[in-house]
């Protein structure tokens, strides 16, 4: 690995430390290194904060250095005014020695003009290193940006024999404490969680974080004649939520009913979604919802959880034809990664 690729790595690693504060924005990370010592090191942390290359810039104790240094940033710097001034002018102020870019901006509002800011400077510019990496570590992003649509999540958990839930919907419980865990965890890194009517009916979820550290989601259900219990947990206006419905629209404290035609489809929802600029969703359930995902290919991820039991009978688990990417095991659950190699967008 060459010292460049190391030094990104460093970046990538400093962008991570933003994940679930900085949406709908990207994640980023910077380093900036002089004679192969890193002067300065910043990331976005916060949605509305500086951004990595102001945080690493203001790191640099000595900024005469600066024009003798090479920046390293995951993704093009900023070329216009949003809640922070452009990071290419910044860069361009303190006459940088020089700037590698890991990823393209795909926002139109960027796309390409933070590097021909940094050129029309004379500061030599290079792209594309690490990209594959720093795609994947802002897959939120660009899926939202390149297919007009939140990335999408599945989650379910299964029994030995392919089952969610027993014959009477009781689902409890499947997975064991640890990677129930897991899932507060991912609740946390995402920016909305989904699920169904049966679902929301007959598990009563409050859909919020509460076995990890993290914000919580914002809640979205469907509910097409709105004959959910007003007073199950879905509704309590703890956090935001979303009732997508073909009944009505209305807006409370919290709670948002949309109306959609009769005849919806998922893509409907998630192209609302996308005007309400969420940038990923998960989807918990039930099984008849995960399955319309798949189906339509509307899915990015699924995580699948196989707990060490067996029903016999039941809901059947929603049916994935994918290649698995990785198997991972939490103390007796069996827990497979899938990535959707071609999903469609909206």
């Amino acid at each position: 690995m060459t010292k460049e690729e190391l030094y990104m790595l460093r970046a990538i690693e400093l962008a991570e430390l933003g994940r679930g504060n900085v949406r709908p924005n990207p994640l980023v990370g910077c380093v900036i290194v002089y004679e192969d010592h890193i002067i300065g090191e910043g990331y976005h942390q916060l949605y509305g904060g500086p951004h990595a290359e102001v945080n690493a810039i203001n790191a640099v104790v000595d900024k005469s250095l600066l024009p003798f240094a090479t920046v390293y940033v995951t993704l093009e710097p900023c070329a216009h005014f949003g809640k922070t001034p452009p990071c290419a002018d910044l860069l361009v102020k303190h006459r940088v020695g020089k700037v590698i870019i890991g990823a393209l901006d795909s926002n139109p509002l960027v796309g390409g003009k933070g590097v021909a800011i940094l050129k029309n400077a004379g500061i030599p510019v290079e792209a594309g290193l690490l990209v594959d990496k720093i795609r994947i570590q802002n897959s939120r992003f660009f899926t939202v940006m390149e297919k007009q649509r939140p990335y999408v999540l599945l989650k379910w958990a299964q029994t030995q024999d392919a089952y969610v839930a027993r014959a009477n919907y009781d689902s409890k419980w499947i997975s064991n404490a640890y990677s129930r865990q897991l899932v507060h965890k991912w609740r946390a890194e995402e920016h909305a969680i989904m699920v169904g009517t049966q679902t929301a009916h007959y598990d009563n979820p409050k859909l919020n974080v509460r076995s990890f550290t993290g914000k919580d989601p914002v809640r979205i259900m469907i509910d097409k004649k709105l004959t959910l219990d007003p007073n199950s947990h879905l509704f309590d206006q703890s956090q935001p939520t979303i009732c997508y419905n073909t009944e009505k629209d209305e807006e409370k404290e919290n709670l948002l009913y949309v109306k959609l035609k009769d005849h919806f489809f998922l893509k409907d929802i998630l192209k609302d979604l996308q005007e309400k600029k969420i940038q990923s969703v998960l989807v918990e359930g039930g099984s008849f919802l995960l399955q319309k995902f798949i189906s339509e290919n509307l899915w990015d991820e699924a995580r699948v959880f196989t707990g060490n039991i067996l029903f016999g009978e039941g809901i059947k688990a929603p049916e994935l034809n994918a290649i698995r990417l990785e198997t991972q095991y939490i103390l007796g659950d069996r827990l497979d990664l899938y990535v959707n190699p071609s999903p469609d967008s909206i």
